[in-house]
């Protein structure tokens, strides 16, 4: 990062954590240059970069202050666990491709999308590097790189695990056709129909999808909303049933967006070598947290192989391309073989393009680029949300990717608000579809993936309507 873009993130974290309240008055230029010994031209930079993202503003003759859009007038939501059995077959699929069907109107604004918008990609330069590429590649490539994934992305993304700290060794990793197929050939080397699974509550519904397929039963685990997946109860269930292995996402976890912190991630390995049981961690938002540390997956502190590491490219760089992988511990040889006999590789081009790109096309500087425009939504959706919403509305408030999880008051029917809202061409992903007892009835996740219009504040406006309706 260029010093005027550190200087801009260490104000930003302020302002996340709470530490330089809205209205509060930022120092000087002059003083910031001589506290922190850079030039004036510096500051102004970063607090340019800070004024565009929407987390400060100038007042003529006065200097720059917190905006007030950055307040957090919502409280967070206090997500309990959902009342039932305690496994629970995820029949979940006809309600979930029921929601899906419906967000498939390009007219409608995007809040029950799974994607960020296409415009935040570089899909330009990744079609030069696949243009690139296909002159380059040699024949036998075509063929060769099928097994096992291409060399120079299994290379690339060695590489990106040991920056952010964690060695891995390149024949581990399984180039797979996105994260969903890496998660599921992870969890059918370790399960057969029938046995239970750790997941969270409320969870990614395509985890629920995927157990219903394998016929597997649920044991749903609650997440808060500021710390992650609850430890406690996970050592319960870990003790009294026998789980074959857990799904759980770390870091950014959809939908609430919750991370867990260094000691509980360490709390959480500990717990399954205990057990002996292993984890699917599913990190597909990785590189989409706000600020410049990256958190470290448990994957870094995996001695014994237990831990399955899947990550993928969709989310950050080229939904289209499925390109995924899998880090597969002690797995990886029967991972890879499992691919073999279903789909035997992702696209060999696709790979190829994406490893010049991480090579060549400056991909850090691309997801500063994407994790500012993803912060100034967020930013400007909480500020609507605020405006629009009625009283008794919770929200989370995640330090990364693009999605909000709100919970209404209790008389609200989020997939009945879905149908009001489709009318109205507004979409969100209704709660109901995060669990595999279709609990969370009165919650719903909305996207600030797209860039903030008059017509996104309008949709919330329209959404806050609506929900006083109820």
């Amino acid at each position: 990062m260029k010093r005027y873009e550190r200087l801009a993130e260490e104000v930003a974290s302020l302002i996340r954590r709470g530490l330089l309240a809205p209205g509060e008055r930022l120092p000087s230029v002059r003083q910031a240059s001589r506290s922190r010994g850079v030039s004036p031209s510096t500051v102004f930079q970063a607090y340019y970069l800070l004024e565009a993202r929407g987390l400060i503003l100038a007042r003529p003759r006065s200097g720059y202050f917190v905006r007030d859009q950055a307040r957090r007038l919502l409280e967070a939501p206090e997500v309990a666990p959902v009342r039932g059995a305690e496994t629970a077959e995820a029949a979940v699929s006809e309600l979930v491709f029921s929601v899906l069907d419906s967000l498939q109107d390009a007219d409608t604004v995007p809040f029950g999308s799974a994607f960020p918008c296409p415009g935040l990609f570089p899909l330009p330069r990744l079609a030069r590097s696949m243009a690139k590429s296909l002159r380059e590649m040699d024949d036998e490539a075509v063929v060769t790189g099928m097994t096992g994934g291409d060399p120079g992305l299994r290379h690339q993304i060695a590489r990106r695990y040991l920056l952010g700290g964690v060695r891995l060794p390149v024949e581990e990793l399984v180039i797979t056709n996105g994260a969903m197929e890496a998660l599921n050939l992870c969890l059918q080397a370790v399960t057969r129909p029938g046995d239970l699974v750790a997941i969270e509550s409320p969870a990614f519904y395509a985890s629920l999808q995927v157990l219903e397929r394998l016929q597997l039963r649920a044991v749903e685990i609650p997440v808060d909303p500021r710390h992650g997946v609850d430890l406690d109860v996970l050592a319960d269930r870990l003790a009294r049933w026998p789980i074959k292995a857990c799904w759980f996402m770390s870091h950014l976890q959809n939908p609430l967006g919750a991370s867990l912190d260094a000691s509980r991630k360490r709390a959480l390995y500990d717990l399954l070598v205990q057990h002996d049981v292993p984890l699917l961690e599913d990190d597909a938002y990785a590189e989409l947290h706000f600020g410049s540390q990256p958190s470290r997956p448990v994957k870094a502190l995996d001695e014994a192989g237990l831990v399955m590491h899947c990550g993928s490219f969709s989310k950050c760089l080229a939904p289209g391309y499925r390109v995924g992988w899998a880090a597969a511990g002690r797995q990886a040889r029967a991972v890879a073989r499992s691919q073999l006999m279903t789909t035997i590789s992702p696209s060999v081009p696709a790979q190829a393009a994406i490893a010049d790109y991480l090579q060549h096309g400056g991909y850090d500087r691309h997801l500063r680029r994407l994790r500012r425009a993803l912060e100034t939504q967020q930013q400007a959706m909480l500020a609507a949300a605020d405006r629009h919403f009625p009283a008794g509305t919770r929200v989370t408030r995640p330090g990364g990717g693009y999605f909000l999880w709100f919970e209404f008051p209790e008389r609200v029917d989020s997939l009945r608000l879905l149908r009001l809202a489709l009318a109205e061409g507004v979409s969100l992903a209704p709660g109901p579809i995060f669990s595999a007892t279709q609990g969370y009835r009165h919650c719903a996740r909305l996207s600030y993936g797209h860039p903030w219009t008059a017509r996104s504040e309008g949709a919330m406006a329209r959404l806050g309507e609506l929900l006083a309706t109820f």
